[in-house]
């Protein structure tokens, strides 16, 4: 069989409008496919909801990749370590309640998991603006990250969803974008976005739990994002409260189905 270049040119065109044009109405949005948007993504999907996840860079994993200082590890503390277990990652004991895991398995398998789940996956696109009706987030406005990089004036494009998730990490880039634009005050103490503290792998990793939730309405919190948004400190290269972030917005918004 010879190879003809515009039938393969087509077959991707075609395919990627189909997947993306299914995307514009979904249960779940998700901003940031770092390892607790995707963790998310994994457990609504599996629950049968119709979810799409938004990645501005090429490849989907956030900070995870580099574990710390570019030392591809990462460590888990041991409530978290039932999620590795789940999801089919290696880890091994270092003292007790911190194990390790490699980083680029933990990544690779916990994007795998997520597509197979049924969460779509688009990376080089960016949530530029939020839709907003009756005072409720209730989509995300996309455009190509290399319009955003090149500067370009060229529209985007609109999605709409039941919910939005901010999983974009320390920039909480959703966040701002409605505290700038919606009028909305948020969920926080000070009704605004409260911003990050400084490193404290304890509190910080016991507060991105708790942090983990409904910001505005329609829009929730997942990750570092939540604790850039609820004035929690960063935790470093300790990732389990990623995971169980990701888990519990992913429960919640499963609750909120339930009682609907």
């Amino acid at each position: 069989m010879q190879l003809d270049d515009v039938k393969i040119s087509r077959a991707i065109i075609e395919s990627f409008k189909e997947k993306l044009v299914d995307a514009l109405d979904v249960d779940v949005a998700i901003a940031g496919a770092g390892p607790a948007g995707m963790v998310c993504g994994y457990y609504l999907a599996r629950a049968g909801r119709k979810v799409a996840i938004f990645e501005r860079k090429l490849s989907p994993g956030g900070g995870m990749w580099g574990g710390g200082i570019m030392f591809n590890e990462i460590v888990v503390q041991e409530k978290a370590k039932i999620i590795l277990d789940e999801f089919g990652i290696r880890s091994r004991l270092y003292e007790k309640g911190y194990y390790l895991a490699d980083s680029i398995e933990s990544v690779s398998t916990i994007c795998s998991r997520a597509v197979k789940a049924g969460a779509r996956i688009f990376n080089l696109l960016s949530a530029e603006d939020v839709m907003i009706r009756r005072r409720r987030i209730c989509g995300l406005v996309l455009n190509w990250t290399a319009v955003e990089i090149a500067n370009l004036h060229v529209d985007p494009i609109s999605m709409r969803a039941r919910f939005v998730i901010d999983a974009t990490g320390h920039a909480a880039e959703v966040v701002r974008i409605v505290e700038k634009k919606s009028g909305l005050k948020l969920k926080t103490k000070t009704g605004r976005l409260m911003g990050e503290k400084s490193m404290w792998a304890q509190i910080g990793e016991e507060a991105i739990v708790r942090n983990s939730k409904e910001v505005a309405p329609g829009l929730y919190t997942c990750g570092m994002c939540a604790n850039a948004v609820f004035g929690g400190p960063r935790m470093g290269p300790v990732f389990g409260g990623m995971l169980l972030s990701g888990k519990k917005v992913a429960a919640d918004l499963l609750k909120r189905w339930k009682k609907s």
